[in-house]
């Protein structure tokens, strides 16, 4: 071969390597949220046996952590798929465009609720968002309009009808999707009942988040991890100790622990289904669509999780504790999926 005829050649496998960055894997690459990673997992190996395609590789790394690796650029060697216990940040999407992820498709699956759970050989807690909030922030408000470092050791301090016990909550890290979610719901829930905070969201809403969001760092809240059945693992160990995770771990292990009755509703499927549990959050995956057709199993993938036996109302994952999507909005969702419609924000 000339030297004019292999250097062509050279230029044309680059070309072909650059176009088709996927091409030389042949397994779906699957990341992210550790609360969407059993109903993944759990349709990743009903796909691998139903059909031609090897099983899915699924890795549970937090619902941050999934979007940065999903976000880190186009390739055989980054993911196919991030599952998230949130919806996308705009920051995220910012993020993926920068390193050429410009096309996602984004998968609305269901619900799921998160719950404040402890062991069943301790009592049930009856407890409030506000009180919650009170328990866990690292700043709490005054009635002066101030705040002050969280002065709460032991629950009844906060209410003489919580358990006279120190509080103890095990919980996700901050790259974790349950993490963002239980701030917004649960932490900012209870933050402004307060009614000077309330109004300081109008004022200053950097100020207002800061107070919020902001979780205690003197031991009362302990970072756990991505692994929620490590921490149903504590809660037996620890009777006097909470875990923080989401419904399908409760149900999953309702012969070991329950969920604390929240602003007067208990978490149960019916309750989060009809939007009357007050930490209930949607759950989602996101595809790259610059990887369709390059590793092969990615279309049909798509078609097994949004069927009809899969994620309906008497699907398989609602076994696995899904609180799926109404049908209409079901319906919706898996048009847009399966057309492989691009996410718009």
């Amino acid at each position: 071969m000339s030297k004019r005829c292999s250097s062509s050649a050279a230029v044309l496998f680059a070309a072909i390597a650059f176009a088709s960055p996927a091409l030389a894997r042949d397994q779906i690459n699957i990341v992210g949220s550790s609360t969407v990673f059993p109903f993944s997992t759990t349709v990743a190996e009903r796909f691998g046996k139903s059909s031609e395609f090897k099983t899915p590789v699924v890795e549970s790394t937090g619902s941050g952590g999934g979007l940065k690796l999903f976000c880190g650029g186009v390739g055989e060697g980054t993911p196919d798929i991030t599952n998230a216990s949130r919806r996308i940040k705009d920051s995220e999407v910012e993020k993926c465009a920068a390193n050429g992820v410009t096309e996602i498709i984004e998968a609305k699956i269901g619900f799921d609720g998160i719950v404040l759970a402890n062991s069943r050989d301790a009592g049930r807690m009856d407890i409030s968002t506000r009180e919650i909030f009170l328990a866990l922030a690292k700043e709490v408000p005054t009635d002066d309009g101030a705040t002050m470092p969280n002065p709460y050791i032991m629950w009844n301090e906060i209410n003489p009808d919580l358990p006279a016990i120190k509080i103890e909550v095990l919980g996700p890290p901050p790259t974790s999707g349950t993490r963002d979610a239980f701030a917004e719901l649960a932490l900012e829930g209870g933050c402004k009942t307060f009614d000077w905070v309330k109004a300081l969201k109008k004022q200053d809403k950097s100020a207002y988040k800061a107070l919020c969001h902001t979780i205690r760092e003197d031991g009362a809240y302990v970072e756990a991890g991505e692994n929620d059945n490590l921490i149903v693992q504590k809660l037996q160990a620890n009777p006097a100790a909470f875990g923080i995770f989401g419904y399908s771990f409760l149900e999953q292990n309702s012969d070991k622990v329950q969920g604390s009755v929240v602003n007067g509703v208990t978490p149960e499927f019916e309750e989060i289904a009809d939007g009357n549990y007050p930490i209930a959050r949607s759950l989602y995956f996101y595809v790259k669509k610059a990887h369709i057709g390059m590793v092969p199993g990615i279309e049909a993938f798509l078609a097994e999780f949004t069927h009809e036996d899969t994620w309906g109302e008497d699907g398989y994952l609602v076994d696995k504790g899904l609180i799926p999507l109404g049908d209409d909005v079901r319906e919706q969702w898996g048009m847009k999926i399966n057309g492989l419609e691009l996410l718009q924000k």
